[in-house]
């Protein structure tokens, strides 16, 4: 299985997903949306299997800082547009199972049946 995590280096988050990945023997590759950016293509397959309103992270300081405008009438390609210019809006981590199958945010027990 090759995985790869898609996330921000310094994420709370993501470092707990790391350590356990880490403490698990689970080989994986970090790639570092804030660091590198992100394509369409990788949102557009996310926004198209978990929907946009999963993958947008609304609760964060960089959405919540955006004009009313930019937060109003959201659909799928205005917050795929909005991720893109700013990957700090996509929600972490975002495990790509290298099977199809993708998980989104850190759950021990998820991660746990994931990678049985």
């Amino acid at each position: 299985m090759t995985v790869t995590i898609y996330g921000i280096k310094n994420c709370d988050t993501m470092k707990k997903a790391r350590q356990w990945l880490d403490a698990k023997g689970v080989s994986y590759a970090f790639h570092d949306y804030k660091a590198t950016g992100i394509d369409r293509a990788h949102l557009d397959r996310w926004v198209g299997e978990l929907g946009w309103e999963t993958v947008l992270n609304r609760a964060g300081t960089t959405f919540r800082k955006l004009a009313d405008a930019d937060k109003q009438d959201l659909d799928a390609d205005k917050a795929i547009g909005l991720m893109q210019a700013q990957p700090s809006m996509i929600k972490r981590p975002i495990a790509d199972l290298g099977d199809g199958r993708l998980l989104i945010g850190f759950k021990p027990e998820a991660y746990e049946a994931a990678f049985q």
